[in-house]
């Protein structure tokens, strides 16, 4: 149907995908049609564009993002793809909004991913891994839950992970085999003193 519709606005013009009768305002030109404008108006054509440029992409392998309305005072998070108040975003000068790019939670939980990757080579998923195999307790007290990576600070290398206070223990010990191994027997009642044989010098019983 051209321009004008029966019983409404004489330069209205139904759209052929929405059904609407709008404007003749709401399509774009077309020198190739009667009425000189496109059968479908400007945001079915938008919205076709859309889903075929996102069809074409996907067939490539591609995501495409899908653009969601934001309302004012509100931004959406590309990390979990939620739209959320100000309130929960940190403020950054540097960037075009203002607003930092991640939400206060992505952001936190990027840095965790972050901080395990540099101190310890570990992705969180390989820490969690890591807990399940040690049945999520802590491989020296077979306890308290395991919740502390702990690694050689002189090698890097990570050897399992703990509890607070395991880990601590291991710490005030400063990783000392030869003095864990002599709490051990302290605590198992085989006390010993070390002999003073010359000035500053003990001997250590056999």
């Amino acid at each position: 149907m051209g321009v004008g519709v029966a019983g409404g606005d004489p330069s209205a013009k139904r759209c052929t995908g929405c059904k609407r009768a709008l404007p003749a305002a709401a399509f774009a030109r077309d020198k190739n049609r009667s009425d000189g404008l496109q059968v479908r108006c400007r945001e079915c054509v938008a919205e076709y564009s859309a889903a075929h440029y996102r069809r074409r992409q996907e067939a490539k392998g591609k995501t495409v993002r899908v653009k969601v309305p934001v309302p004012p005072g509100h931004k959406r998070c590309p990390r979990c793809e939620v739209v959320k108040p100000h309130s929960e975003w940190e403020r950054n000068r540097s960037s075009s909004d203002g607003w930092a790019s991640y939400c206060r939670e992505c952001r936190a939980e990027r840095n965790r991913i972050s901080y395990f990757q540099r101190k310890y080579g570990l992705t969180p998923t390989e820490r969690d891994v890591m807990i399940a195999e040690q049945r999520g307790i802590c491989c020296i007290c077979l306890a308290a839950p395991a919740e502390h990576v702990d690694h050689c600070h002189e090698t890097g290398r990570v050897r399992g992970v703990l509890c607070f206070s395991c880990n601590a223990a291991l710490g005030q010990f400063k990783d000392r085999p030869d003095v864990i191994r002599r709490a051990a027997t302290y605590v198992e009642g085989n006390a010993w003193k070390p002999t003073l044989v010359a000035p500053g010098v003990y001997r250590l019983p056999s």
